[in-house]
């Protein structure tokens, strides 16, 4: 019970930012493997506001503030102008804007890993299972930030814009969509979803490093892929379900050591039986 619990907690920091990626991938069509170190961007925002005032919800509005002001800086100034450029060459900037930022926060706050103490959590007893309070907490916001999300992609303008865009871009421009402001939304929402799990991922490891986003980043780019990347609803349950086994391997002595591997290879079967992913759309290319 309580591992199943841990799992859907770790899962839902993995769709958080899973979801960045796919949102991006949906309409975008390009893969920001910078996004990852937006979740460090976040913890630091956290970590200094909380020297600074010492309130752990003010550092959770800065960390929102900083990170979705940092997603539409990266998309505006690295992005934008390789709108009509190769795959290759924005898959390369990527790259090199994550090693930018991991730079200069080495640069700023130093090589070392410094200790985030957001607060003390009590333990609560759940059907005989004692729950860390920041689990529920991080089940609770990452549900409700998740629903959220749909709701504003299926009944909000912007939102059907988003969707108009993912399906046909030049088809949604004719229409009027401003593709430019929709693909600036995006990345500042994915932006946004990163600075709160960051915060949950602080919540578990507190402590932040400039390669704090780098594995967190890949895995949620995993749970991406596994749930189909450009699917909302396939990062969440990618994520969900990368979150679960990773809890489930760490609990027994055996798998421990590998628990990554166990991941990635959960992948490769994934996309052995279905390429797409869980819930992928197969997309009719144009001649």
């Amino acid at each position: 019970m309580t591992t199943l619990i841990d799992g859907l907690s770790l899962g839902s920091i993995y769709a958080l930012i899973a979801l960045g990626y796919t949102m991006v991938y949906g309409i975008a069509k390009m893969l920001n493997f910078a996004h990852g170190d937006i979740i460090m961007v976040g913890a630091y925002a956290i970590l200094t506001t909380l020297n600074m005032a010492g309130h752990p919800f003010l550092a959770a509005v800065v960390a929102v503030i900083v990170c979705t002001a940092m997603g539409i800086i990266t998309e505006k100034v690295a992005y934008k102008p390789l709108r009509g450029a190769s795959p290759l060459a924005v898959l390369i900037t990527a790259i090199g804007v994550s090693y930018l930022l991991q730079s200069l926060a080495q640069l700023i706050f130093g090589s070392k890993s410094q200790t985030v103490s957001i607060g003390n959590f009590d333990t609560v007893s759940i059907g005989g299972a004692e729950i860390n309070k920041s689990t529920i907490i991080t089940l609770a916001v990452g549900a409700v930030i998740m629903i959220s999300l749909q709701l504003f992609v299926k009944k909000t303008r912007t939102g059907r814009a988003m969707l108009a865009v993912s399906e046909d871009r030049g088809a949604a421009q004719l229409m009027g969509v401003n593709v430019n402001r929709i693909i600036a939304v995006t990345f500042a929402i994915g932006s946004a979803l990163a600075a709160f799990a960051s915060l949950f991922y602080l919540m578990q490891i507190p402590s932040v490093s400039p390669t704090l986003g780098a594995m967190p980043g890949i895995k949620a780019f995993v749970a991406a892929v596994i749930g189909g990347i450009g699917s909302i609803p396939g990062a969440m349950l990618g994520g969900m379900l990368l979150g679960v086994v990773e809890k489930i391997s760490l609990s027994i002595p055996v798998l421990a050591p590998y628990t990554t591997a166990v991941e990635f290879a959960l992948l490769i079967v994934i996309l052995l039986v279905r390429p797409i992913g869980l819930l992928g759309k197969k997309r009719r290319e144009k001649v």
